[in-house]
């Protein structure tokens, strides 16, 4: 029997310290703030980045290095002939990355399964759990990149904004469109549903946007995962940019409202979805686990 590796990307919110502890390895995704290269976990906590985020700097998204990916899977395999990996990054719809992985890994025969299951932050935590419940059944490598893989879009997120500025900085809202945002202040609600993140609703408070969200939550449980809910496959998830307090706020709240459902995580959003939607948003996430 094959000996399985986990490995996945820090847009998934686990960090180094807790990769150790669960025994997979989570390579860390580089940002460029300034013109100086930054690896998230390793040499930029959250503290720093949403430091150098609101004080103004120029901070972009990029990819790990080809070699930082690489000489993480050779190390992995040197452990023995019967080693396999499983690679879960991020959603190809948000980044290159994954298809970056999924060319290197032709050059493995087969020993590395690079996994698009489209999801990220705490939804791609929630697959890196599942692999990992898969491994410890003794499935392979291949059949844990299939169950991946048919279970991918059984997740959703939702996100509420606090400001439309750092969308249009990063060109994602045009100048006229923010300025009238502003003026109507206006705090749309986004979604993640699968490859990509899209509006959803616009609303014009925090409360108005959790409504907004919970509304969605109950909607997607009474008819997307009716069936997982039955079968007591469902979590719920919260996640935030620098907003913990309203963040363990929220979980409370969404406890009360699921009673059924249960909420298990309340995580920092991946730095790579921040840079674009910038601090004090909120978001509800679910997903079925294993």
């Amino acid at each position: 029997m094959a000996t399985v590796k986990i490995v996945t990307d820090s847009n998934s919110g686990i960090t180094q310290a807790e990769a150790k502890e669960l025994g997979i390895s989570v390579i860390p995704m580089p940002f460029l703030i300034n013109g100086e290269d930054f690896l998230e976990d390793i040499n930029l906590t959250q503290a720093e980045f949403y430091k150098h985020l609101e004080g103004e700097a120029n901070v972009s998204t990029s990819q790990p290095a080809v070699a930082t990916v690489t000489d993480l899977w050779d190390s992995l395999l040197a452990e023995g002939d019967d080693v396999e990996i499983v690679h879960i990054p991020m959603s190809s719809g948000l980044s290159e990355s994954c298809y970056t992985a999924m060319g290197l890994a032709k050059n493995y025969g087969g020993r590395v399964h690079v996994v698009d299951n489209q999801r990220i932050s705490v939804t791609q935590k929630a697959s890196v759990f599942d692999a990992m419940k898969l491994v410890k059944a003794g499935k392979s490598a291949s059949e844990i990149e299939a169950y991946l893989m048919k279970t991918k879009f059984d997740s959703s997120i939702y996100i509420s904004l606090d400001t439309l500025k750092y969308l249009k900085k990063g060109g994602r809202l045009t100048p006229a469109a923010a300025l009238v945002g502003s003026i109507l202040r206006i705090k749309p609600v986004l979604q993640i549903q699968g490859e990509k993140l899209d509006a959803f609703k616009k609303v014009h408070s925090l409360t108005q946007a959790k409504q907004v969200m919970i509304e969605a939550v109950r909607n997607d449980l009474r008819t997307r995962f009716a069936d997982y809910v039955k079968n007591g496959e469902m979590q719920i998830f919260v996640a935030h940019t620098n907003y913990y307090e309203e963040a363990e706020t929220f979980k409370k709240e969404l406890t009360a409202i699921f009673p059924s459902i249960p909420v298990t995580h309340v995580d920092p959003l991946s730095l790579s979805v921040s840079c674009h939607i910038g601090p004090g948003s909120l978001a509800v996430a679910m997903a079925r686990c294993l």
